[in-house]
């Protein structure tokens, strides 16, 4: 099984995520792809977000005319921090060790993996995608990344790049907008903006 893996806060979930998820698919021919939205994102402490159950309610309305894309409440159910060492081993434990898992971020992201948790063996027990805008530049990616994973290969090995054309949309952005009143509507899927406006997210 090719599995692909979307980590995140998704608050909300917008047209870049679910660009890239497809992009991925079809790039490297996975079998699907796994949106895990976090509940509690280490990196994000003292940040405010919107409910993990609002946060996960988005994504279903967003993928659910896409039987490729799936939403899972791991990290949700999950106590503690949402570290993705821990759920790259419990997809493991789940769909087994002849799975390959293939953890899709941003190229942001992956610049700032040595600040993850045991980053050698995140990049041993996934691929690495990093999506990119077109143009984006990548010079800085071989030295954010340690020299070995934890299995002693090369940790460059384990990343490929895909440019995804619509990933100047940010999650940070449609929040602005939304709470200054700005027009966000057909940066979401049509579930999503009307889901946002009912519950008043963001305002």
């Amino acid at each position: 099984m090719r599995l692909g893996v979307m980590g995140g806060t998704f608050d909300p979930i917008h047209y870049g995520h679910l660009v890239t998820a497809e992009e991925a698919v079809y790039q490297f021919e996975l079998d699907s792809v796994l949106f895990i939205p976090s509940a509690r994102p280490p990196h994000k402490t003292g940040v405010k977000s919107s409910s993990p159950a609002d946060r996960l309610k988005m994504v279903e309305l967003a993928i659910e005319d896409n039987v490729t894309l799936g939403a899972s409440t791991l990290e949700i159910e999950r106590a503690g921090p949402s570290y993705t060492v821990d759920t790259l081993r419990e997809l493991h434990g789940q769909y087994g060790s002849e799975a390959m898992l293939f953890f899709i971020t941003g190229a942001d992201a992956i610049l700032e993996i040595l600040t993850w948790k045991e980053p050698e063996t995140v990049l041993s027990e996934s691929v690495f995608i990093a999506a990119t805008r077109p143009g984006y530049p990548l010079r800085k990616l071989q030295d954010a990344l340690p020299a070995l994973n934890s299995r002693g290969e090369p940790a460059i090995a384990n990343v490929r790049v895909m440019e995804v054309p619509a990933l100047a949309i940010s999650s940070t952005d449609i929040r602005e907008r939304v709470g200054s009143g700005r027009p966000f509507r057909y940066m979401v899927p049509q579930a999503v903006w009307s889901y946002v406006c009912e519950k008043g997210l963001y305002r």
